[in-house]
């Protein structure tokens, strides 16, 4: 057996009575430890100027044993959207009955704005709009947002054609092109929201406006994705 499949059975056995395992919760705690030492160092000197060695070095691992749970340096900026990767394909797929895709979608969002969660971008505690500045600021960062926001889509195609019934459920081209309108209206939602508040604006007097903004685009995608939206 090798390591790999060792550290699985592992992970599996622990996890028996529900929930990450003991190795998992370890795996999971390494992940946070290194990516917050180098985004400290990041916000310090800058994403440019930092080599991955001193990450590592800040961490107290090796410089593999780093590449071993971050394949690329802007994953260990970008390992804070890791769990949302596959969030809209869980709001569709855990939505109650009666609501359709759009608008569980929509609800989250709201929720989101309300809790200003910082994937809306409505939210102006320091450390995130450090990160934000950080983010966007980066191009290669940019650049690799782009990657996990694919992932998004492709885990939100395949919850859409599940969740879609009639004789277009099979056509995974019309739910990819969906997940892409989807998840591009989410994100331009956040990055408008971001850039509001990085002028100096409060996230509690943006809110309203972001609010009716978020309705007015899900509105959009209801008349071109009528098939996702449900009945008015």
């Amino acid at each position: 057996m090798t390591e790999e499949e060792a550290a699985a059975s592992a992970t599996t056995a622990d996890s028996e009575g529900g929930g990450p395992g003991l190795r998992e919760r370890k795996r999971q705690r390494m992940y946070q430890a290194v990516s917050d030492a180098a985004i400290a160092l990041f916000l310090e000197k800058g994403f440019e100027k930092v080599p991955v060695a001193e990450v590592a070095a800040a961490a107290d691992i090796s410089k593999p044993t780093l590449f071993r749970y971050f394949p690329a340096k802007e994953d260990l900026v970008l390992h804070r959207f890791a769990d949302h990767v596959d969030e809209a394909a869980r709001v569709v797929a855990g939505r109650p009955a009666g609501c359709s895709p759009l608008d569980a979608l929509e609800r989250h969002f709201l929720d989101g704005l309300e809790r200003q969660d910082p994937v809306t971008g409505l939210c102006d505690n320091v450390h995130v709009l450090a990160f934000h500045r950080l983010l966007y600021g980066t191009p290669s960062l940019v650049a690799r947002l782009y990657a996990y926001q694919e992932r998004s889509e492709g885990a939100l195609a395949e919850a859409l054609g599940e969740a879609t019934a009639g004789p277009r459920a099979d056509d995974t081209l019309t739910a990819r092109l969906a997940a892409g309108q989807i998840i591009a209206v989410q994100r331009i939602l956040a990055l408008e929201n971001w850039r509001r508040i990085d002028a100096g604006a409060s996230a509690g007097a943006l809110r309203p406006g972001a609010v009716a903004a978020s309705k007015g685009a899900f509105g959009q995608l209801r008349r071109g994705l009528a098939q996702y939206a449900g009945p008015e």
